[in-house]
Formats: C-alpha cells, structure tokens, sequence
C-alpha cells in the first residue's frame, strides 16, 4: 500500500512542531530536574514539543493533572487532560465511572478526551465483566460530550473492538497501538486514529512497525506514554514528552520524510481530531 508523504512549507512545520497525544505529567521521574516539573517543561519546549494531551487514569488524579495544565500552558505550550479510568483499576474505581460522573467532571474545555479507558486483559481477566461495562460506559460519556476517546487494548482486541463496535463510537484514539495491521484496519474503519509509542522503535516490534507503514497519513498519531516506553536511543530509561521527537524520527525513516514532516503531520492529525464536531 502507497501513500502520498506530506510536505509542508517550512513556516507551517515550526508551527506545528511535535504533539505528544499521550504522556502522564502527573507521573514522570523528575529526579534528573531536580524533583521540578519546570525542568521537564522546560525540556519539552527545548524539544519543539508545543501541544501534549495529560492523561488521567483515576478520579483522585484530576485536580493535580489539572492543576498541571493550568500552571504550565501557555502561548509556547497548549496542554489539555483527558478525564477517565484506566482499566486496570481496582473494580470499586472502574464502578466508580458513572456515565453522569464522567460528563460533569470532563465538561470543562482543558478536558480534552474521556479516558483512558478499554480493556486489558494482560494484567487481570477476573474483572472482565467490569472492565467491559465501564468501557461502555465511558462510551456513552464521550457520545455526549462530543469528545474523543482514549482507548487501551492490550490482549483484549477482539472484545475491545466488539464494544467500541456495539456501542456506536466512532472518535477517539486507539493509544500506545501495539497490534496488527488487520487490528488497526478495523479500528480504522470505525473512526480511530491510532497512535505509536516508543515502542515502534524497538527491534522487536516488526508488526507493530508493519501497521505503521500502512497507516492512512491523515489517523496516524504519535505518542511518549511517559514516564513508560522510552523510545530508542533513550530505551531503558524514564520517559518524557521532550522524547515524542524520536518516535517521529523512526516513523520518518519508513516513510522516507524528515521527522520535523510526521510531527507536522501529526500534529495537523491531532487538530482534527479535537475538531471533528466543532
């Protein structure tokens, strides 16, 4: 499969520069900056990183990513948060995900997506049932709001995309995308964009760099998961948002494009898809 690389005017890619669609601000190793968020802002910055989603995995985190976004964003640096549990937490605070829950605490416009939510069955199968129900619910929540979603699948695709299939959503993120090509077709042809960690740049993950070559140009996102998954050469170590520019440089070696391109490219991609119903 061919498809047209992007190139865009030298004005346009310094104002784009890089998008980080996923990172945990509220989590990242700040012993290298001396225990100082601004040391790691300032990084990204440094990195030409200008616009970073924060994601929210329980209830208890949003008044400090919160916080987060408010004390950090400025005219050099857009940053919103998402608002959602991740799958991974105990039954009682995937319970406590009521779809009216969700609206009210995600309405504000610094919230950008609801999640992360989905399914992971790598870590836990004797919570399914809950997972999958507060998957749902996280659905209806994002149908209302019009915003996207944040979705984690990892050993969970087939349940992942049956719900995301039967429950009629179509606008959000398949993060941290660590499947095949026919996986993120079918994520594709309900909607998805999907985005890549460092982990496309592992050796190791010949399949996962297969599906990012035949990605659309226009769904295709790029993503640190910090402080998880550092991308080479900073695999092994904590990971960061100023780190998002090496996940497109090893993207831009398969397409044939600089890395300055996918982070245009992205970051256009990333605008879409905040606007799709605005």
């Amino acid at each position: 499969m061919l498809h047209r690389v992007f190139v865009y005017p030298l004005l346009l890619l310094r104002f784009f520069m890089f998008t980080d669609s996923h990172c945990h601000l509220n989590r990242l190793d700040l012993t290298k900056y001396d225990g100082e968020l601004s040391g790691a802002i300032a990084a990204m910055k440094e990195a030409n990183v200008s616009r970073a989603m924060a994601i929210m995995c329980d209830f208890a985190e949003y008044d400090e990513i919160a916080n987060i976004v408010s004390t950090y964003g400025d005219e050099t640096l857009n940053l919103g948060m998402s608002v959602g549990i991740h799958p991974c937490e105990d039954i009682d605070v995937l319970q406590s995900a009521t779809v009216e829950r969700l609206i009210e605490t995600a309405r504000a416009d610094h919230v950008w997506a609801i999640g992360e939510t989905g399914l992971d069955y790598y870590w836990s199968t004797e919570n399914k049932k809950e997972q999958q129900a507060s998957l749902a619910r996280h659905i209806h929540a994002s149908q209302s709001l019009k915003k996207p979603l944040v979705i984690h699948m990892r050993d969970a695709k087939e349940d992942t995309i049956d719900i995301l299939k039967s429950e009629g959503a179509e606008h959000g993120i398949i993060h941290c995308f660590t499947e095949d090509w026919d996986t993120a077709k079918r994520a594709l042809d309900l909607g998805f964009y999907i985005s890549f960690s460092g982990i496309v740049s592992f050796k190791s993950a010949q399949m996962i760099q297969d599906a990012a070559q035949k990605m659309p140009r226009d769904r295709i996102l790029i993503e640190t998961d910090s402080p998880y998954l550092a991308p080479v050469p900073k695999r092994g170590r904590p990971n960061e948002p100023a780190y998002v520019p090496y996940v497109a440089s090893h993207i831009a070696g398969m397409y044939g494009c600089s890395s300055d391109e996918v982070g245009a490219l992205t970051a256009k991609n990333f605008e879409n898809l905040l606007a799709q119903y605005h």
